[in-house]
């Protein structure tokens, strides 16, 4: 059976994707290969996100300028961090196969991993002139949460499928195409391409207005609620802005294949099979609870709908393969 090698879970925030993710992980290896899906290994952007605000706000407190966002919630300060989040992807990524020692200093690296990936972006580096006490100070406060990003490798990625979730949009009204960095045609152009060359997207169908409320619905306040992926809430000013709308249905509709995404870049077109798992009509929200409280109907219907659209990819895929 055909297997999936690399899954990118796309969606608007709050559409199923993490629930997914947690679905999957509660799979068996016989189970998950009727997904065509081997097990996973999993990266997500978020945590990066969580972190970036955790950074602003004691640049804040320290009177120095916060860098990724003014407040807990607005959005970036710089667009060019949807770009700089790819490119830590890319790393950890990498990392499955050539992971580094675990760090003594897990912030101090970790504002030099987003020096590095804003400058792949474009951006400025904001950490290599920080002031010296400032920089003590921010590590310091932010030492915990950057040890916890910790590393899955070393990884066989020939016996694992890899798992890659990320939210893109733009403002709510806006015209296709979207403006780059914004949309998910630039940010799927920035991801390496030794993932583009091995990838598939389940599409996780939702529609702004729900997402909306839905991201309303599964916010707890606090730590508990800020650093998990299951029960972030992202802003509403952000919600409005950023993911008022996304680039998903136009990117299929203009692609030279059916049922793919076209993606320029380094130097060639990629096209990435797409199936969109409709949960318009929410099909994953009970995943957010204990496992083993999960009704048992509403995860036979879940399986069955997810071996139709794994089952959809993996053609897809298979299709592309033979030429």
């Amino acid at each position: 059976m055909d297997t999936l090698p690399t899954l990118l879970l796309l969606a608007l925030p709050a559409s199923g994707k993490s629930e997914l993710r947690r679905y999957l992980d509660t799979r068996s290896a016989e189970e998950l290969a009727e997904f065509h899906l081997q097990p996973t290994v999993q990266l997500d952007d978020y945590p990066y996100v969580h972190l970036m605000r955790r950074i602003s706000a004691e640049l804040t407190r320290l009177d120095s300028p916060p860098v990724f966002f003014t407040s807990s919630d607005e959005s970036w300060l710089d667009p060019r961090d949807w770009g700089a989040l790819i490119h830590l992807l890319n790393e950890d990524y990498a990392a499955f196969t050539n992971p580094a020692p675990s760090p003594a200093a897990a912030a101090d690296t970790l504002l030099r991993r987003l020096d590095a990936a804003r400058r792949a972006a474009g951006a400025p580096a904001p950490f290599e002139s920080l002031d010296g006490r400032v920089r003590a100070e921010l590590c310091a406060a932010i030492e915990q949460e950057a040890s916890e990003l910790g590393s899955a490798g070393p990884v066989d990625l020939a016996a694992h499928t890899v798992l890659i979730e990320f939210a893109r949009g733009g403002p709510e009204g806006a015209p296709m195409p979207l403006t780059p960095p914004r949309g998910y045609d630039y940010s799927l152009s920035q991801l390496a391409s030794s993932i583009l060359e091995s990838a598939a997207v389940l599409y996780v169908w939702v529609e702004p207005a729900e997402s909306r409320r839905r991201n309303r619905e599964r916010a707890k306040p606090g730590r508990e609620g800020e650093a998990s992926i299951l029960h972030h809430g992202v802003p509403e000013t952000v919600m409005t802005k950023e993911y008022g709308t996304d680039d998903v249905e136009w990117l299929m509709e203009n692609s030279d294949r059916p049922d793919t995404i076209a993606v320029s870049a380094h130097g060639r077109v990629f096209r990435i099979p797409i199936v969109r798992f409709d949960n318009r009509v929410d099909r994953t929200s009970f995943l957010r609870a204990d496992p083993a409280g999960w009704d048992h109907q509403l995860v036979a219907a879940l399986k069955s709908s997810l071996v139709d659209s794994f089952g959809r990819l993996a053609a897809l895929r298979a299709e592309q393969a033979a030429g």
